[in-house]
């Protein structure tokens, strides 16, 4: 039995881990939000665990489980940012340092986000060619007004 309980502890460990790590590389704004961490890797777990119990496979219990996990966040401003600096300005901005660059310049492209419904699947939108014109611009002011 105690096994047992281990192994659901290293599942619900990873599952927190997994999202922990995405969260920094694509929502670092949301990253030290442990309460939300943890709801969704629990909820991610308990998901895996139903589907297993019920005779699934763990190929299917690890995609509901992701689902879960993901949900409404593969869309990320912050990782747009970043490759908008990457594909527009390299040439202004080292891309090495693009990262930082992105979580300063963020705040101020809140109000060009708000215009939009972003959705998981917003990037393969029509709207996202649009927004991309205009987060492009935005950012082309600022960096001409010196925020770095």
């Amino acid at each position: 039995m105690k096994a047992t309980n281990k192994s659901t502890a290293v599942e619900l460990s990873w599952f927190r881990l997994s999202l922990l790590s995405y969260l920094r590389e694509s929502h670092p704004d949301k990253a030290a939000d442990r309460q939300f961490i943890a709801s969704r890797g629990d909820a991610a777990a308990q998901v895996y665990s139903d589907i297993i119990k019920l005779g699934g496979s763990h190929d299917e219990a690890e995609e509901v489980a992701s689902q879960t996990l993901y949900a409404g966040l593969h869309f990320s401003p912050y990782r747009t940012i970043v490759n908008i600096l990457w594909d527009e300005f390299a040439d202004e901005i080292d891309p090495a340092l693009a990262e930082g660059v992105a979580m300063e310049l963020q705040p101020h492209l809140t109000g060009v986000f708000e215009k939009y419904t972003l959705s998981d699947d917003f990037a393969d939108s029509q709207e996202y060619r649009l927004l991309y014109m205009e987060l492009t611009g935005a950012i082309q002011t600022f960096l001409e007004d010196g925020v770095q």
